[in-house]
């Protein structure tokens, strides 16, 4: 493969969930920047509309798409209604949610919520289109969302950072057996990634607290996603599978 091909990724459709802000939103429009079409989905379409207008004034192809990654049936339906338009052959896993607070006071609904969105959510997503893509006889690449907290562990966060560790661990059991049709699985782990939700705490005299345990002294900007995104999602990473990349300034490395 000509080396300037190595990411393109004419030809081909994504789907990313959650994509009406933040990672989601930001991986809409890089996929978009570098040819694919683009499926943004989200549980309130009406959100979608600046992705998609966005999408298309930089001369991209974009539609927006109902989903509610916790409802089988709502994924089902969202499928259907893509494969309309064409076949993904790009997933984003990227729909989720958090809650803070204290171990023992978090309830069961907290946990339920965070666990149906971030864990069964991915998978609902990620087994519906390796159905499809079995169906068509197509190849393709899963990209789940997880994070550094699937590896290490802070106080305050546990329902995500319990989720974001079966997410690392489901990655690798679809790895494995969808290895055989073909479709690739990998995660993708963020560690502190600025974004509009979460740019004024990380920039507060809290938030910077939180730089002397990050090795590199800086907080990851969403550019810097681009290339580990690009690299899963294309065909430049066809020999990976079960893989998982840290992009965190070396946080999961420091020092206990």
């Amino acid at each position: 493969m000509v080396l300037e091909q190595l990411f393109k990724l004419e030809n081909k459709t994504a789907l990313i969930t959650g994509a009406s802000s933040g990672i989601g939103k930001h991986s809409a429009l890089l996929l978009a920047q570098a040819g694919a079409r683009v499926a943004v989905a989200s549980r309130r379409i009406s959100q979608l509309e600046t992705t998609v207008r966005e999408i298309e004034d930089l001369g991209g192809q974009a539609k927006a798409f109902e989903l509610d990654v916790t409802n089988k049936k709502s994924v089902v339906r969202c499928f259907d209604q893509i494969l309309e338009w064409s076949l993904p052959s790009i997933i984003i896993n990227n729909a989720g949610v958090s809650s803070t607070g204290k171990l023992l006071d978090h309830t069961e609904e907290d946990w339920d919520r965070v666990m149906d969105t971030n864990l069964k959510g991915s998978w609902l997503v990620a087994t519906e289109a390796a159905r499809r893509l079995i169906a068509a006889n197509s190849s393709g690449s899963i990209v789940n969302i997880a994070s550094i907290l699937g590896e290490r562990v802070i106080g305050g966060a546990a329902p995500y950072v319990i989720s974001k560790a079966g997410v690392i661990q489901s990655t690798k059991v679809m790895a494995l057996e969808l290895a055989r049709h073909q479709i690739r699985v990998n995660a993708l782990l963020p560690g502190y990634v600025i974004t509009d939700l979460n740019r004024e705490f990380l920039l507060s005299d809290a938030g910077q607290k939180i730089l002397p345990r990050i090795p590199s002294r800086r907080f990851n900007e969403l550019d810097d996603l681009n290339g580990p995104l690009l690299l899963l999602a294309s065909d430049a990473s066809k020999a990976m599978s079960g893989s998982t990349i840290a992009v965190d300034g070396g946080h999961l490395v420091s020092g206990l």
